[in-house]
């Protein structure tokens, strides 16, 4: 599968603004999203092709958001790369078990964001 649209989700400005110029920069549409809830809204009615999803937010955290993600149809197949400053084996483990196609520790690197748009 080619990547052709990802959505970011960060509630930090910083994190979200980083991610979506290294998306964009590999020619890939991006969309965002500064919270969990409208995470969902913008994946279900954005289809997109991978979803960069940080863990930390205030409205909703990354594994609701998965687990909401999962429990949908229209949803379920999207892949979710995790992002997060929480980046502890035991973090990547517990992202991984939530159904997490992958995992981005911050601070944000260029080429571990474009590894992972590259695996799919």
């Amino acid at each position: 599968m080619t990547v052709a649209k990802v959505l970011c989700v960060d509630d930090a400005a910083a994190d979200l603004t980083m991610i979506q110029k290294i998306v964009s920069g590999a020619n890939v549409h991006v969309i965002a999203a500064t919270g969990g809830r409208e995470a969902i809204i913008r994946a279900k009615s954005e289809k997109p092709d991978l979803i960069f999803l940080d863990i930390v937010m205030p409205d909703m955290d990354g594994f609701a958001v998965m687990r909401e993600l999962q429990k949908d149809p229209a949803t379920k197949d999207i892949p979710v790369v995790f992002v997060s400053s929480k980046s502890q084996k035991a973090d990547q483990l517990w992202a991984k078990m939530q159904g997490g196609k992958g995992f981005v520790p911050k601070p944000i690197n260029e080429a571990a964001v474009l590894t992972e748009v590259n695996k799919f």
